[in-house]
């Protein structure tokens, strides 16, 4: 049977970290990853997970923004 991976959970720091990479590059590369684990303290594979999930959230986010906007145009009277 296949085992599926337990989650993880990131501190408060950890986050920050991360957050702060993902505004510099939605898409870091394999190296990238690399680098933001060992910064972090988790697996490459488990940021290349992170950033999709968060990638997700934002693409979510925009679309709800671009929603909005339209719903409620700026009238210029």
């Amino acid at each position: 049977p296949v085992r599926k991976k337990s989650r993880t959970f990131y501190s408060a720091e950890q986050l920050e970290e991360l957050e702060k990479m993902f505004q510099e590059d939605h898409y870091p590369d394999n190296e990238k990853r690399r680098e933001i684990a060992a910064v972090v303290g988790v697996t490459p594979q488990r940021i290349m997970v992170w950033f999709q999930n968060r990638r997700a959230k934002w693409r979510k986010s925009e679309k709800l923004s671009v929603k909005g906007n339209k719903k409620h145009p700026t009238s210029s009277a």
